[in-house]
């Protein structure tokens, strides 16, 4: 069964301006480097479609989707915070980025496919319920999660997020959900600058100092995901996948490899296989120097598809 792969046109379109680190060129470096490794050629391509207004408000409030939706400047611009630009693409690429995550869960969960990867953009996981942040419109992964619990009856969703930024927007939405467990290694001391004090048995946040590398990762992961994974035992499992942790990417202070990126995922699926019938959806989140991020998402996708 091959993996099914979301990506459209549409994501393209958004642009935050000259010199912003969140641009289209990821998308397209990702492409070429899955078509040079003749990744490309086995997986299943769906065109991403746009998220309703009902899937959003499980997980945003109306006023804020309103402020997003409603956006028609044609030219114009707005700062919703320093870093995270709205324009006249911003909306159609924010519903294909959401609606890429409704799709994979429901042909994941309608055994369709058992895997998934959404190359998408805008990301998500910095996306509060009530607000836009760090260049985040909708919270993807969390659109997907909420659909997976009240669409299809699940009631034990993991998330796992390794971008370098904490996913204070995932948190932010699900940190009274029971059903959702939110596993996330980020660098701190570090944006979004918060996190490191989540107390819950079902937010398991480890903070990883500047210089971290891939040793330092896995022990975290070792220690503090895989046990929580098995004692939750999920039944679905979404990745919040950011490969701005890369040494070579200069958003941040991290030391990952493509080869750390491979081992995470082959845990993640071994937890899959154990009790979610092998079933992952994974979405792009960050990733800014884009030969490193090619590579790394090529390293993921060979776990996903069993190459490697």
């Amino acid at each position: 069964m091959p993996i099914a792969y979301f990506h459209h046109p549409e994501c393209l379109l958004h642009d935050m301006g000259k010199g912003h680190p969140e641009r289209a060129s990821r998308i397209n470096a990702i492409e070429d480097q899955l078509q040079a490794s003749r990744l490309l050629e086995l997986v299943r391509y769906y065109e991403a479609p746009l998220a309703t207004r009902a899937q959003l408000t499980r997980v945003h409030d109306s006023e804020y989707i309103d402020t997003i939706l409603n956006f028609t400047d044609k030219s114009g611009v707005v700062y919703l915070d320093p870093d995270t630009v709205l324009m006249s693409a911003t909306p159609q690429a924010a519903l294909r980025a959401a609606g890429a995550m409704i799709q994979a869960v429901d042909l994941v969960l309608m055994d369709q496919h058992k895997v998934a990867f959404c190359n998408i953009r805008p990301p998500g996981h910095h996306a509060l319920r009530h607000r836009a942040m760090g260049f985040c419109f909708f919270n993807n992964v969390a659109v997907g999660a909420a659909h997976a619990i009240e669409k299809y009856g699940l009631n034990r969703v993991a998330i796992v997020d390794f971008d370098v930024h904490h996913g204070n927007g995932t948190e932010d939405i699900f940190a009274h959900e029971p059903r959702v467990m939110l596993c996330s290694t980020f660098q701190h001391p570090f944006y979004p600058y918060c996190g490191a004090d989540t107390m819950s048995n079902h937010i398991i946040n480890v903070p990883l100092a500047a210089g971290t590398g891939g040793d330092k990762f896995r022990e975290a992961v070792l220690m503090h995901w895989i046990p929580n994974l098995y004692k939750f035992a999920p039944q679905l499992i979404l990745i919040s996948a950011g490969f701005d942790a890369h040494a070579e990417d200069d958003m941040s202070q991290l030391r990952l490899r493509e080869n750390d990126y491979a081992w995470v995922t082959r845990e993640i699926l071994v937890i899959a296989d154990k009790y979610a019938q092998g079933r992952v959806i994974s979405t792009l989140e960050g990733g800014y120097e884009l030969q490193s991020l090619g590579r790394s998402v090529a390293a993921h996708l060979k776990v996903l598809m069993r190459m490697d």
